[in-house]
């Protein structure tokens, strides 16, 4: 009985362990994702002369997040999260710095090429809150999960407030405009890839998968699997994911062009950076912020109904999306419910997937998961960048609301299946 008590003591202490280092590579990597999202659309709309092709910017992050999702997740299972997320992080470096050469030649192609690099450091970045449940106790996974996911908007948030500073950096050491902040971005990818070679021991997906195999062999039982509701834990994480991205994308530009229409004059590019700066930033502020709270709530409340309160704070978002989108305050406010709202689908659905998948096919559904979550995001900025030239950003609202529509309409049919789970046998 000591020994089970000991076992137990120390999980607890290697998960507490693994949660801190994860949260701490959370807030380096953001920094760099924070930057992407505020100067991608911008860098991409001024090199390539065209408005249009703006949501390639957000598309190609992705993008490339969603090719490296599954071969991540691949090799997680197969030699552990450390080495997948340091492989993550050196994508993230190569492509800082292939943006950076982009800007300077003025190379549309290639800074689209350097974005995909980055999104497929991101795939790190997404894989380190599954990486928080692989060692959690049931009761505390939501928890654990948002703790990891709220750590992220320390660099989120820093990330676009470093425009400002970035530029002075990126002047002083003769950087393309626009990419100084990237600098920064550039430190803290390697001080993260240095913190999970070193201090991620040891390996907590290893560690589960061999807990996991040991307790199948005494009990006699596996972890029941619940592939429908899986599959809608899958389906709303994405569609959220598409709803929050696709607008996200198209705020920069929206807000560009409501500077232009304000001033007598044309705004200097610092006045337009600065407005898009503090309102992403408020934005990414409202995406991990509160995300605690909701991991919280998703352990007392269940992960469905919390998965449903993000879809009602979307929908307010995209109600001041299309109702107050020709003021300064009301697309701050609809970018805010837009994170908020993101945060708790997110952060309820990838517990929900979790714990609805038998240890085996956990990894394996996580990486599709990213994968389809990324993918689906990156045709959702494209499409919004021609729904914002041709429907205005009112347009994008509305499109984007059918999405929330449709994960609402599908949630019964996840609460059925939940309530019919039975255990299998384990082989």
């Amino acid at each position: 009985m000591s020994d089970v008590a000991l076992s137990a003591a120390q999980i607890l202490r290697v998960q507490r362990r693994t949660v801190l280092i994860l949260s701490i590579g959370q807030v380096l990597g953001g920094i760099a994702f924070g930057a992407t999202v505020s100067l991608g659309a911008l860098l991409a709309a001024d090199i390539s002369g065209d408005d249009a092709l703006s949501g390639l910017a957000t598309a190609s992050v992705t993008l490339g997040a969603a090719l490296c999702a599954i071969p991540l997740a691949r090799l997680a299972a197969r030699v552990g999260r450390r080495r997948a997320l340091t492989l993550g992080n050196l994508f993230a470096l190569v492509g800082i710095a292939v943006v950076i050469a982009a800007a300077s030649l003025r190379l549309f192609p290639l800074l689209l090429v350097g974005i995909v690099m980055i999104g497929a450091g991101n795939a790190g970045n997404l894989q380190s809150r599954f990486a928080a449940t692989d060692l959690a106790s049931p009761q505390h996974r939501g928890r654990d999960l948002s703790i990891v996911v709220w750590a992220t908007t320390i660099g989120g948030v820093a990330g676009p407030l470093l425009l400002g500073p970035g530029e002075v950096v990126g002047e002083i050491i003769g950087m393309p405009p626009q990419t100084g902040s990237y600098a920064f971005s550039f430190v803290a990818q390697c001080a993260a890839l240095a913190l999970y070679l070193i201090a991620l021991r040891p390996d907590p997906l290893l560690t589960a998968q061999r807990l996991a195999v040991a307790a199948a062999a005494t009990v006699g039982r596996a972890i029941e699997d619940r592939p429908v509701v899986a599959r809608y834990a899958v389906f709303a994480i994405a569609g959220s994911h598409v709803v929050m991205a696709s607008v996200m994308a198209m705020t920069p530009v929206h807000l560009a062009h409501m500077a232009h229409g304000a001033h007598g004059m044309a705004p200097t590019p610092a006045d337009v950076s600065a407005l898009v700066g503090i309102t992403i930033a408020l934005h990414v502020g409202g995406m991990y912020a509160l995300s605690p709270l909701f991991g919280i709530l998703a352990d007392r409340w269940g992960r469905l109904r919390v998965v449903l309160l993000g879809q009602a704070l979307l929908g307010g978002a995209l109600a001041f999306a299309v109702f107050v989108n020709d003021q300064e305050w009301g697309v701050m406010v609809a970018l805010i419910l837009l994170g908020l709202g993101w945060s708790a689908a997110t952060v309820a659905g990838a517990a929900l997937l979790t714990e609805a998948s038998a240890p085996e096919l956990r990894t394996r559904r996580q990486g599709r998961s990213d994968s389809l979550m990324s993918l689906s995001a990156a045709a959702g900025a494209v499409l919004a960048g021609v729904l914002l030239a041709n429907f205005q950003y009112a347009g994008l609202g509305i499109a984007a609301s059918v999405l929330v529509a449709a994960i609402v309409a599908l949630s019964p049919l996840a609460v059925r299946r939940t309530r019919q789970g039975r255990a299998t046998p384990a082989p």
